[in-house]
Order: structure tokens, then sequence, then C-alpha cells
């Protein structure tokens, strides 16, 4: 008579940490965990390093002696002046073409006016960068070049009048630079009706 093994005849299942392994899964085993080493050798696998203390010191806040503040124009005022200076030019029928840079000498807004020559958009950026980088009108930083020439020298610097500091409280903020009209006076002129637009 055949016997059918049922459920009862089942040997039941050995605690984890009694339970031995095959030779052929010891031999798997082993094998994977010394390819891991080897490759772990040659670079192939990589092992992550804790990252909460550097994450900790990263996010940790400066401390107010480490800081500095400036101010900077807001976008709309950058607008607002770069708009003024063009429709002084354009009320004098000049074409030129105007930039307001921030305190960095980032440009913050150009405007090319209707016919202006293609040199007087880069020219215009230069003029800014100019004046706030001196906070001084462009026009009075030509007179400078006579006891330090070498300061034209500066790169993105053009020393030729047409750029105005905007400041605040004493300090520069921004720069206007206008190029285009038949004399740097008229570039100035225009560059200075952006400041004041201002108020």
């Amino acid at each position: 008579m055949t016997h059918t093994p049922t459920a009862h005849d089942t040997p039941t299942a050995q605690p984890a940490k009694k339970r031995k392994l095959s030779t052929r899964a010891r031999l798997i085993t082993g094998g994977a965990a010394v390819a891991v080493a080897a490759a772990g050798t040659f670079g192939a696998v990589a092992v992550a390093a804790p990252a909460a203390p550097a994450a900790a010191k990263a996010g940790a806040p400066a401390q107010g002696k480490h800081l500095t503040q400036s101010t900077h124009l807001t976008l709309d005022a950058a607008t607002k002046a770069a708009q003024g200076a063009l429709a002084a030019a354009k009320k004098e029928g000049q074409k030129v073409s105007v930039a307001v840079v921030d305190r960095n000498g980032n440009t913050l807004v150009t405007l090319r006016g209707d016919g202006a020559g293609p040199q007087s958009y880069e020219s215009a950026v230069r003029k800014g960068f100019t004046a706030v980088s001196w906070n001084a009108p462009t026009s009075e930083l030509v007179k400078r070049l006579q006891n330090a020439p070498n300061l034209k020298d500066i790169p993105g610097t053009l020393f030729l009048p047409g750029g105005a500091p905007v400041q605040a409280q004493g300090g520069p903020v921004a720069g206007i630079g206008v190029a285009g009209a038949p004399s740097g006076d008229l570039d100035e002129k225009f560059a200075q009706a952006g400041v004041a637009a201002l108020g």
C-alpha cells in the first residue's frame, strides 16, 4: 500500500539561526562576497558615506558678523529709469540704446531705441558698468584718465561720457548707460534723465 504524504508528515521549518545552508548555497554566497570585495577594490562598487554630519554643517546659518548687506534697484525701478532715458532721447530726436546695470555690474534692463546703431547696445552696457564701478558720471571719469591712463584697460569699462550712477545714501546702487547720440554729452544728459525718473 502506497503512503501519501500529508501536512503532518512534512518536517517543520527550523529556526533561522539553526538552519544550515547547503553546500551549493554556501558556494554561491561566498562567491558573491568575493566578487563584491574585488569590485570594491577596483572602484566598481561605491559605498555612500553617512551624509548627516555634512548636511548639518551645510545647513548651518551664517552668523551676522560674516554677512554684508547691499541695496539694489528693483526690476521695475530699473525699467522706469531706462524708459525715462529713452523718452528723453526720443524727445530730442536721438536714436540711442539704454542699459541699466545693478550694483554688481550685472545688466538688469536694456532698451534699444528704433534706429539705434548696432554698436550702441554694448557701449551703453559698458558705460553703465563704468559709472556704477566708480560711483561717478563717466564724463568725470574721462578726466581721471589723464592721471591714470591704465584705467581704460580694465575689462568691461568704457571711458566715454554717457554713464551715470544711481545712488542711495551716497553709495552706488546701479548705473545707467546711454549710447548712440552724436555726442557723449547728449548721451549723459539722457542717462541723467533716467536717474531723475526715479525721483
